[in-house]
């Protein structure tokens, strides 16, 4: 599942602002649409209109067919789960995770199987993903399907309302596609729409660390610059990365495959912020304030992971030899939870 930010208060460019000035004679002066303005122009707009619609089509029996194949999938990074516990069995959930590995993000399909796991397939989990992949065509009703909802919607204060776990990744697309020699940091980009909905609707919020995910691809440069010159930011993509495979520098239109490094995924104590004023979501110090526990609190947990685990890519490549068993852990070591 394709993940990205919490709601922001700001919605996508659309209309004039993503489409290309054209000065007189009819050359166009890019600006903000950039190279690809007669494609981002349109796609813009619908993205908008998808983002603008409902956002809820999860079908529980669709996403029992996916848990399998999820599974096998995940099984090639060696998953180990920790500190499950700590997700509420039921009722409304904030899950708050670091990004990692591009579009591959094995991180976020081993959070998904635990939550599934710890919550079962009959209640409400959803995750806020990109608003450009609802505007493919067969790609949106998909994500509906499985329980993703547009980040820029209305949804996710709707979704907490009904009871629902709801996983966002903040960072996105910044720290999914951050440098290699970053992976060891978490990266929220400085979004703080997820602090605002916490603290509207009064939910616990669970910080969900995994490390070993960034390890599997190297990213040598996020490529913000080069999305500007595409006119990319018009579809909320900050980035344009380029990746070093077994062939050389190459970019995101032709990615590597992603290596077998072992991905451990460990939710934390939930954090509550319920007892905080009513309205605090518009009081930048306590926003701020909120920001910096969590980011803190996540990044420790990275650290300690790190410190724990130092080469994961090593670990998972003796894990694979060892037919999937991740070497020096007990036995009830947390592995992924195997489907039904």
């Amino acid at each position: 599942m394709a993940i990205d930010t919490a709601p922001s208060a700001v919605p996508p460019p659309s209309g004039p602002q993503a489409a290309p000035r054209v000065a007189p004679g009819g050359s166009h002066r890019w600006g903000h649409a950039g190279l690809l303005a007669p494609v981002v122009g349109p796609l813009s707009q619908r993205i908008q209109h998808e983002a603008s619609g409902s956002g809820f089509g999860r079908d529980g029996a669709f996403v029992g067919r996916q848990v399998k194949p999820v599974h096998r999938y995940t099984k090639f990074f060696s998953p180990e789960v920790r500190g499950l516990e700590h997700l509420p069995a039921t009722g409304p959930v904030l899950v708050v995770g670091n990004h990692s590995c591009l579009f591959y993000m094995p991180d976020a399909w081993v959070v998904a199987e635990a939550i599934i796991c710890r919550r079962g397939l009959d209640q409400p989990a959803y995750a806020l993903a990109y608003d450009l992949l609802f505007a493919i065509p067969g790609v949106g009703s998909f994500l509906r399907r499985i329980g993703a909802i547009p980040a820029a919607g209305a949804s996710a204060e709707q979704a907490l309302a009904e009871g629902a776990a709801l996983v966002v990744y903040p960072g996105g697309d910044m720290e999914a596609c951050r440098p290699w020699t970053q992976r060891g940091k978490v990266d929220l980009a400085g979004r703080r729409g997820f602090i605002r909905l916490a603290l509207r609707t009064g939910v616990p919020v669970v910080p969900v660390v995994a490390h070993g995910a960034h390890d599997a691809v190297m990213v040598v440069a996020r490529g913000d610059r080069l999305a500007r010159v595409f006119g990319l930011k018009a579809l909320r993509i900050n980035v344009f990365p380029i990746l070093l495979g077994p062939f050389g520098l190459t970019s995101i239109l032709t990615p590597p495959p992603p290596l077998p490094s072992a991905v451990t995924v460990e939710f934390l104590p939930a954090l509550d912020w319920s007892g905080l004023p009513a309205g605090s979501e518009h009081d930048e110090a306590v926003v701020s304030a909120c920001y910096d526990e969590i980011t803190g609190t996540m990044q420790g947990a990275l650290d300690r992971l790190r410190a724990e685990i130092p080469h994961p890519l090593a670990t998972g490549l003796a894990s694979l030899v060892r037919g999937g068993r991740r070497p020096g852990r007990a036995p009830e070591g947390g592995a992924a939870p195997e489907p039904a």
